[in-house]
């Protein structure tokens, strides 16, 4: 892997190709991330853009992967506004494109959105995936625990309704370390 970067609005857009195939990939592939196959064009690049105007606005970081000069990875910090919540961010859409998986990409995005969520004064970050799938494992190996499942939570490719799992992870050393 040649770095993983926190990316302005900007550079977002600049490389809106590659992460419009890295979504379209991601999508095609089978993960539950918000779309069902296949996915246009059209729906991604809005989909980015829309996140483009997040991070220009404040609300979210992104983080992208590069290998040999290609995105290949991303995660997504969405940072928490009201003034009850800015201690807390929700860990978003983990893609790794499949030619490049298994090889610690996703858990070096991991442990770099862990880093930038520190530097923007979050020390708590939740998340969801789909129960039993290698990004559950990847969580779980990094220290997030498991709350609970909410069945019936979103539509899978194949049509049917599919349950999501709710995890947390507190990163400064004083919070409760969940059930043991």
């Amino acid at each position: 892997m040649d770095e993983i970067q926190v990316l302005s609005a900007q550079q977002l857009r600049a490389h809106g190709a590659q992460f419009i195939a890295l979504l379209q990939d991601a999508v095609d592939s089978g993960a539950s991330v918000g779309f069902l196959p296949p996915l246009a064009e059209a729906d991604a690049r809005a989909y980015w853009m829309s996140v483009a105007a997040g991070v220009a606005g404040g609300t979210h970081l992104v983080l992208a992967a590069v290998v040999g000069g290609v995105v290949q990875g991303t995660v997504q910090l969405a940072l928490a506004a009201m003034p009850n919540a800015r201690h807390r961010a929700e860990v978003m859409k983990l893609l790794v494109h499949r030619a490049v998986r298994r090889r610690g990409i996703g858990r070096a995005l991991m442990l770099a959105v862990e880093r930038a969520a520190r530097g923007a004064g979050r020390t708590l970050l939740v998340l969801d995936t789909r129960p039993g799938d290698a990004a559950e494992r990847l969580y779980a190996s990094l220290g997030y625990v498991r709350v609970g499942i909410i069945p019936g939570y979103a539509q899978a490719a194949s049509g049917p309704l599919a349950d999501t799992v709710v995890m947390y992870r507190h990163l400064d050393s004083h919070a409760d370390p969940g059930p043991q």
